[in-house]
């Protein structure tokens, strides 16, 4: 069982403060900009209400821990679920994806024409991934790159592994309308989703916006 939860940021963050810890409202004071430290002050006490929601636990009593590449995960009290959780937010959008007892990642992107995103393509999708990227009709590279790269991107996050993964490792299916799938991981060849040991979903957590979220199986 997974959640997605999509949540806006563009709101008063003042009564949302006390939720965080002492460190994250340190972290929140190093913010150059206030509507960046706005953002992150929602995006956290959202979380920590969405989850405290789901443990039934206060929110501002929940701690954090990092893996060895930075993935944040829930400090486990004796008897708690085991919830896992990832986050990821552009703008004024956050996304939650919540799973049980099984990894989960989730990232979403402005689709937007980037100049640079035809050299970005090639120097990090995978082999099959540039040659179905260059054979897109040109107006459907900005979508067909950001499914990539959000479908990547999330894949990495789930896995928590930073960039011992490098992204062209692996590969995603991205043409704009067709479905979200994993097609090869590793040294592997092309696999079915249900296969591989994840799966993959898009979604559009707002206007202009696209995202991925992958799941272990």
């Amino acid at each position: 069982m997974h959640e997605l939860v999509v949540h806006p940021l563009d709101i008063d963050a003042g009564p949302l403060a006390g939720l965080l810890s002492a460190d994250e409202r340190e972290r929140a004071g190093r913010f150059a900009f206030g509507r960046d430290r706005r953002r992150y002050i929602v995006a956290r006490a959202r979380l920590r209400q969405l989850l405290g929601e789901r443990l039934g636990a206060a929110p501002e009593s929940l701690r954090f821990v990092y893996k060895p590449h930075g993935k944040p995960a829930l400090a486990r009290c004796p008897g708690q679920r085991d919830l896992r959780f990832n986050v990821s937010h552009c703008g004024e959008v956050a996304a939650y994806a919540f799973a049980e007892g099984r990894e989960v990642g989730v990232d979403i992107e402005e689709v937007r024409e980037l100049s640079d995103a035809d050299d970005i393509a090639m120097r990090f999708f995978s082999r099959r991934e540039r040659a179905a990227y260059m054979r897109l009709p040109v107006r459907e590279r900005p979508q067909g790159f950001f499914n990539c790269w959000t479908r990547k991107e999330a894949f990495i996050k789930a896995l928590g592994s930073g960039l011992s993964c490098p992204l062209d490792s692996f590969d995603v299916s991205f043409a704009p309308g067709r479905p979200a799938r994993i097609l090869r991981v590793g040294r592997v060849g092309r696999v079915a989703a249900s296969r591989c040991g994840w799966t993959l979903r898009s979604f559009v957590p707002g206007p202009g916006l696209v995202g991925a979220v992958a799941l272990q199986t």
